[in-house]
């Protein structure tokens, strides 16, 4: 039977915020209210990455805050801006729930969506993801998501619709085992997917942003592209580098290899005096894009076996595998 967790479970909640003063005090109402019925106990982690209005003081007065059924606040700030993977990061090192929900700042992620994503984790799942189904953003930034979660799925065989909603809820196993940097927060639930967690998907109400104004524009969408592939290489070639490179590898060397071997019959047939063409070898354009291919297929080999080297050596203290559970007694580690 599936572990219930609405009454045993601690929950920490993990807000990245950069410039949203403006936010904060009605966000830490709206999760006293929407959370606070569906757990006994939870944690609110304010994330200050590097805002430069007065998210930091308005965050150091709420956590002073000691109203009686309020979750308690904590804040954490950080030097510069380092990102919302980085902050997320900070802000989970220091999480001591069973559970993680992370949503933005701004807002627009409904608190009130809590237990139905809590429901999720009480059927077994491990991660749940919310789908802005109605969204209220501008056309220029919904369709090149819709662009962007199909390629996400196509790429990494994990089907969501919103891979960028910011509200999402996944037990800490989560966290111990997947690594988020740079702009890899979209994709946790690709990179639990990758380790076997289980991933569900919950439509959750998207509202319109009160304060201030967007942090992303056409750069995300690129960043998000390059992300991707490097989330696609991470999840299929992350221990197995060569297979990747040295496929690659392979298929330029041989190409070389057979345009190179063609030349030099042709070479040896002009030597005997058994064909004369118009062109000689030395002016061809095969002779060129052959040793380029050969070139490139040999640096790519080489580069996968070193890559090799360097994961194996790795593997030594990273696991690559992922326990679920242990039978009684014995101690998971």
């Amino acid at each position: 039977m599936t572990q219930n967790f609405r009454q045993e479970t601690t929950l920490s909640v993990v807000v990245p915020i950069f410039n949203e003063q403006e936010s904060l005090v009605q966000l830490i109402d709206e999760l006293n209210a929407g959370i606070g019925s569906a757990v006994t106990k939870f944690e609110v982690i304010l994330v200050d990455d590097g805002s430069t209005d007065e998210s930091w003081r308005v965050i150091s007065e709420l956590s002073q805050l000691t109203t009686p059924n309020a979750a308690p606040v904590f804040g954490i700030r950080l030097r510069r801006n380092f990102g919302k993977a980085a902050a997320l990061t900070a802000g989970m090192k220091i999480a001591t729930g069973e559970l993680i929900l992370m949503l933005d700042a701004d807002l627009q992620d409904d608190p009130a969506e809590f237990p139905a994503l809590l429901m999720q984790i009480d059927d077994g799942y491990d991660v749940v993801n919310g789908w802005k189904e109605l969204r209220l953003d501008p056309w220029h930034k919904v369709y090149p998501s819709k662009v962007f979660n199909w390629m996400v799925g196509a790429m990494t065989g994990l089907k969501l619709h919103d891979h960028n909603c910011g509200l999402k809820l996944f037990r800490t196993d989560v966290v111990r085992e997947i690594q988020i940097y740079g702009e890899l927060h979209r994709f946790i639930p690709v990179l639990a997917h990758a380790r076997g967690f289980k991933v569900a998907e919950v439509s959750v109400n998207h509202r319109p942003r009160q304060h201030g104004h967007s942090k992303y524009g056409v750069r995300r969408f690129i960043r998000g592209l390059l992300d991707l592939l490097t989330v696609t290489f991470l999840t299929g070639f992350g221990r197995r580098p060569s297979h990747a490179l040295g496929t690659v590898g392979l298929a330029f060397f041989v190409l070389g290899l057979l345009g190179l071997g063609y030349l030099s019959v042709l070479w040896m047939a002009m030597q005997t005096g058994f064909i004369r063409p118009a062109i000689p070898i030395g002016n061809r354009p095969l002779l060129a894009y052959s040793i380029a291919a050969s070139l490139l297929g040999g640096q790519a080999l080489s580069l996968g076996l070193l890559a090799e080297l360097i994961v194996a050596n790795s593997a030594r203290t990273a696991e690559n595998y992922s326990i679920r559970e242990t039978t009684q007694g014995l101690k998971q580690c």
